[in-house]
């Protein structure tokens, strides 16, 4: 068995995995569809037998992968052009409950049961199913559910309270490095840090620190490498 041929090809099966998701874009990942379960597990299994399998020509595989690939690039595009073809590419939300009443037809269509409807909805924290106005069956799998109005949380708003302005967290120290670039973009210095840690917790340095964020308030926090915990809970 030449190892190191195998060797070559895994390099290039993890190099193409890595690659293909950068050409077909983040939405492919975080909102896949049926059609993206059945091409990523087609892919999976050609990359698999890229790395290992010798008996198969290293370039008919690399070929299979790429047109794989430029299809499922082309059916993306053809969903974003078009509508009503998206609707068969990518499938369509299905309405499980309107106006709290629970859409038997509808889940007997896609043979949904109400185990996994109970499931959806207590990872929404949601028990009582009494609590929800519609539940749709999104085309990626999750749930999404509308609560009866005497359900829903309160806001600020609701209460007349006032509203401060909320920024975008800016990471200053990730696994006790310093993030250079998010300082200077936003016109901090390692000086004016230093300062402000000695404001939180006098006799620290930034050696000590294993994590720091600006919140969204302005807020700096830090984490501690010596979190000073006498019984942690959970040691590993």
């Amino acid at each position: 068995m030449n190892y190191a041929e195998i060797l070559m090809r895994t390099i290039l099966s993890v190099g193409l995995l890595l690659l293909i998701p950068r050409i077909l874009g983040k939405q492919t990942l975080s909102n896949m569809t049926s059609n993206d379960f059945v091409i990523s597990i087609t892919l999976g299994s050609l990359a698999a037998n890229l790395a290992f399998n010798v008996s198969l020509k290293f370039t008919y595989l690399v070929l299979s992968i790429v047109v794989i690939t430029a299809t499922s690039f082309l059916l993306s595009f053809i969903a974003l052009k078009s509508r009503r073809l998206r609707s068969w590419i990518s499938g369509s939300p299905t309405v499980l409950i309107e106006e709290g009443k629970i859409m038997e037809a509808n889940m007997r269509k896609i043979r949904y049961t109400m185990d996994s409807l109970d499931q959806a909805l207590r990872k929404k924290e949601i028990f009582n199913i009494e609590e929800v106005d519609y539940a749709v069956l999104e085309d990626n799998g999750q749930v999404s559910v509308l609560k009866k109005e005497a359900y829903q949380s309160v806001t600020k708003q609701d209460l007349g309270l006032a509203l401060k302005p909320q920024a975008f967290p800016v990471e200053l120290i990730m696994d006790g490095k310093l993030v250079e670039d998010n300082l200077k973009q936003h016109g901090l210095t390692r000086e004016w840090l230093e300062k402000e840690l000695d404001k939180k917790q006098k006799g620290k340095t930034l050696a000590d620190v294993f994590y720091a964020v600006k919140g969204t308030q302005q807020q700096l926090v830090f984490d501690f490498y010596e979190d000073g915990l006498q019984q942690p809970l959970d040691r590993e």
